[in-house]
């Protein structure tokens, strides 16, 4: 007779934690999805207002460049004294919002941002695309980064293989080859690769070089000693460094100045392959908003005050220990 209402009260107490482990389980999917969903739109404002900032951050480089050039405080020259040559260094996105009464910044995310980048002459590299004219293969392009690939140690055969694949890549019409076997053309340095340079060879020649739109001399008053000796014949690496060490204490102003700084020989830089101003310039932000770091580099291409952006990468990187450091005061 008790036996029955012992099990009544054992399948009640069954029921009872059975539901409270599917109440518990609902509870918990529902905190989940809920957490889910803040991470989701937590996430997508960082994106927009990485967006937001770096874009204006591209605005305002494209800004001094143009009062760059409003300015012609150097005739006309490009050199690493102008303000565009500055770099931000990192600092609290509230600093630049401090001056806009109309600001309610202050307390906000951008006490956790900070902004920093930079401007670089594209010019005071060896344009890769220098290599071709006309859908040939230059011949003065040929020598500049065949003194390169000496003074670095490089091998040779990389170079006339990248020469020829270069040529097929930019040729209006590859006639030597299958249309599908012509290679890409490349737009970045690391993607030379594709025309058969390796990975070490690249990495070397990384700071020296540069892929541009179009055929372009190198800018004296910008470029480093192992790219004007590259790039102006005649001279030796000695007399590339003597020219850096001479801008230091004032810029070129013309192509004239350059020579005189050589001792005259005037016909080693004014054969197209230099410059002493440019129209091509790379600008690189870096917003980091707590453990996150996103990075941009777009490149601009200037004609008198018209800026033009032809290309923008953006992508994310992890903060470094300093940073990290830095921003939360230790």
């Amino acid at each position: 007779m008790t036996a029955r209402p012992t099990a009544q009260r054992g399948a009640a107490l069954l029921a009872a934690m059975l539901t409270v482990a599917l109440v518990a389980t609902f509870a918990a999917a529902a905190l989940w999805q809920q957490w889910r969903s803040v991470e989701v739109e937590a996430a997508e404002r960082s994106r927009m207002q990485s967006s937001w900032v770096l874009t204006g951050a591209l605005d305002w480089a494209r800004l001094i460049l143009r009062e760059d050039v409003r300015s012609n405080s150097s005739g006309g020259a490009d050199h690493l004294a102008e303000p565009w040559a500055v770099p931000l260094q990192e600092a609290r996105l509230s600093t630049f919002l401090a001056a806009d009464r109309n600001s309610s910044a202050e307390g906000g995310d951008s006490e956790n941002a900070f902004l920093s980048g930079d401007i670089v002459d594209l010019q005071s590299q060896l344009n890769v695309n220098n290599l071709v004219e006309s859908g040939r293969i230059s011949e003065t392009g040929l020598r500049s980064f065949q003194r390169l690939f000496d003074l670095l140690g490089l091998p040779a055969a990389e170079l006339s293989l990248l020469s020829e694949n270069l040529r097929l890549a930019t040729a209006i019409s590859a006639e030597n080859a299958p249309a599908d076997m012509a290679p890409l053309a490349p737009q970045r340095v690391d993607q030379l690769v594709w025309l058969g340079l390796s990975p070490q060879t690249v990495a070397v020649l990384e700071p020296h070089v540069t892929v541009l739109p179009a055929r372009t001399p190198v800018n004296l008053n910008t470029a480093n000693a192992e790219v004007i000796y590259a790039a102006v014949g005649g001279i030796s690496l000695a007399d590339a460094q003597r020219l850096v060490s001479e801008r230091t204490r004032a810029h070129f102003r013309s192509l004239g100045d350059a020579s005189r700084a050589l001792g005259g020989s005037q016909q080693t830089v004014l054969d197209g392959s230099a410059s002493v101003a440019s129209r091509f310039f790379e600008v690189r932000g870096r917003l980091r908003l707590g453990d996150t770091v996103v990075q941009e580099r777009s490149v601009v291409q200037r004609d008198g005050l018209d800026i033009r952006t032809l290309s923008r990468e953006r992508g994310v990187a992890a903060p470094s220990p300093d940073a990290q450091a830095a921003g939360t005061g230790r």
